[in-house]
């Protein structure tokens, strides 16, 4: 508080001298208690709705698993990009396009390169897929939630350059939408009736 007292004299120079004086008094600190009742009201999730998904994707991942080991010959750990190296380019033979300073990449770009090499392939990608939205939110959300059941971020007004808002911890403008999986955890958010 008390640094931010100090420097107020030079800010408020460096602001007009911008032109930008009235933005700040007359947008970005009325904004200020907006988003601070924002943050406090916090936002609803059906805690209910991510436990089933956990489960559904959970049995999806296992399926994927399964398919992949079987078309392999063996299971391995699909997550470690060694083990994954491994099976891809050295017992599949499949071409390796990219190097690592530890090997071959197995980073999504290759994986996309070689969907069409191998089955195995494009079930590697669907698994990473799920594996990554269960446990970024499926898993990781209903943690968060406060005593009120609700989930509550933190909104930043200067961070994101073009000027919007930004939010984190967590990151509630990163939920996916394009695919289908990403449509059903926003289906997790909520309003109650009539809101």
């Amino acid at each position: 508080a008390l640094t931010s007292l100090l420097v107020r004299p030079q800010l408020e120079a460096e602001l007009t001298e911008a032109g930008l004086m009235a933005l700040f008094r007359e947008v970005e600190m009325p904004l200020v208690p907006v988003l601070t009742r924002m943050e406090l009201a916090g936002v609803a999730i059906d805690r209910q709705k991510l436990e089933r998904m956990a489960i559904e994707f959970g049995q999806q991942l296992a399926s994927l698993e399964s398919r992949i080991f079987g078309l392999v010959g063996h299971d391995f750990n699909i997550g470690s990009p060694k083990q994954l190296e491994q099976v891809l380019f050295h017992e599949l033979e499949l071409p390796a396009t990219k190097r690592t300073r530890t090997g071959f990449s197995t980073d999504a770009s290759v994986l996309e390169e070689l969907r069409d090499k191998h089955e195995a392939v494009s079930l590697i990608l669907e698994h990473r897929q799920i594996s990554k939205l269960k446990g970024t939110y499926v898993d990781a959300l209903p943690g968060l939630v406060g005593a009120d059941g609700r989930l509550h971020t933190t909104y930043q007004q200067a961070v994101a350059a073009t000027g919007r808002l930004s939010s984190m911890d967590p990151n509630l403008q990163n939920i996916p939408i394009r695919s289908a999986l990403g449509r059903q955890i926003r289906g997790a958010f909520v309003a109650p009736p009539g809101k």
